[in-house]
């Protein structure tokens, strides 16, 4: 069976607690007026895409990001946990400067092979890598062909660009695998399978926020 899928991977808006500098993860809150606005430029950006379907994760700001980036247009969104945001535990709310020379936090930062989320009864990189990529896999076997709107996070999207990049969840964050992404912005993997064939991965943009000036 052929398919030919390209996938747009959106950063949410920025949120309240973005501006606060306090780790959100599994928590939420909502979206800043200037969030809110990325996410229309975002739609704007892509009007003349014809989406088949959008998905995004659970938590309410990749909702409200999608909501916004769709507008008025028909397209059915779904949310699936796999895009939901790398989960810190004990951490979410806390101000991340209060926390930042933790040594398992600096762990988390520059060596995700070893960080085992112990202190903060958190999830692992591995954990986030398997799930994220399930929610991918997932997708390809219900679609065929076309574009598919993507609404997650930071962290989910930098691992999962990196690992559709050909990078592993050990090595993901160093220099040349991966990069910090802007919310609303626009990164697109395209995934293209002949027949029987191992699929493949191609990325053909990373953290695009022209459409934001």
């Amino acid at each position: 069976m052929n398919k030919d899928i390209r996938f747009y991977f959106i950063r949410h808006g920025r949120t309240i607690w973005n501006e606060q500098g306090l780790m959100q993860g599994s928590g939420n809150s909502n979206l800043t007026e200037q969030g809110v606005q990325g996410a229309i430029k975002t739609g704007q950006a892509l009007q003349d895409i014809p989406f088949i379907v959008a998905y995004s994760s659970c938590l309410q700001r990749t909702i409200d990001t999608a909501q916004y980036i769709l507008g008025k247009r028909d397209i059915p969104l779904f949310q699936h946990n796999g895009l939901n945001e790398h989960h810190f535990g004990s951490w979410e709310g806390l101000v991340v400067d209060d926390i930042r020379q933790h040594e398992e936090f600096q762990q988390m930062l520059n060596d995700p092979a070893n960080y085992k989320a112990i202190c903060n009864n958190g999830e692992t990189w591995q954990q986030l890598a398997e799930r994220a990529m399930k929610a991918i896999q997932d997708m390809i076997k219900i679609h065929q062909q076309g574009n598919i709107l993507v609404v997650s996070h930071g962290h989910t999207l930098r691992l999962l660009i990196a690992l559709l990049n050909g990078a592993t969840w050990q090595n993901h964050r160093e220099n040349g695998q991966s990069e910090t992404l802007a919310n609303t912005s626009i990164s697109v993997v395209r995934y293209v399978q002949q027949g029987n064939q191992l699929g493949q991965f191609m990325v053909e943009k990373v953290n695009d926020v022209n459409h934001l000036e």
